[in-house]
């Protein structure tokens, strides 16, 4: 029972991500159920812009549902078969990959839907980032994305002041933003040479 405990999750996940593309879950009949909400949310929105936000919402869940997908697999592997983080990582990713790729191919068979490469592509993104935070824990994870977004935001911040300066442009709130990111920088240098 305990080995069905762990098993069981990624299963009965892969089977409701095949049933995601059945021709119940098709663009046209989730936009039956999304865009009046969405037109209650956002009453002023245009047509083209809930069909924007409708194709925005389908491509996140693709996102979404391989990350879960490659997260059930990680622990699955990490806890029940006791395979070290690193490997299990790569398997997770494997295996959501295969069934992106198969989900497509059966989808490609239903008359309302179509295959995409590029679903493909946000799935393996998604499975992806869950076995890069598998892998190397939620808190690394978040470190190096807050270290690669403090340099883009000097870095390129500074950039658009020069292009700025250089138009005869006001820069804004980077005048703000970019020192802050320097600082931001500076400290966690600071704190990092201390330990």
């Amino acid at each position: 029972m305990k080995r069905l405990a762990f098993w069981l999750p990624p299963l009965l996940w892969m089977a409701t991500i095949a049933w995601f593309s059945t021709a119940e879950f098709s663009a046209e009949n989730t936009g039956t159920v999304l865009r009046p909400l969405f037109r209650w949310l956002l009453p002023a929105a245009t047509d083209a812009q809930l069909a924007a936000l409708h194709l925005l919402t389908r491509k996140i869940a693709h996102v979404t549902e391989y990350a879960l997908l490659a997260a059930l697999w990680f622990v699955a592997l990490t806890r029940e078969r006791g395979l070290p983080r690193r490997r299990a990582a790569w398997v997770a990713l494997g295996v959501a990959v295969v069934w992106a790729v198969l989900d497509e191919l059966h989808q490609a068979t239903v008359p309302s839907r179509t295959a995409s490469a590029m679903d493909v592509a946000l799935d393996s993104t998604g499975a992806m980032a869950a076995a890069v935070v598998g892998r190397y824990g939620g808190s690394r994870v978040l470190e190096v994305a807050a270290l690669f977004f403090l340099w883009a935001a000097a870095a390129g911040g500074a950039v658009v002041i020069a292009l700025d300066l250089a138009s005869g442009v006001s820069a804004g709130v980077l005048w703000v933003t970019v020192p802050a990111a320097v600082l931001a920088l500076a400290l966690r240098r600071r704190v990092a040479l201390r330990r």
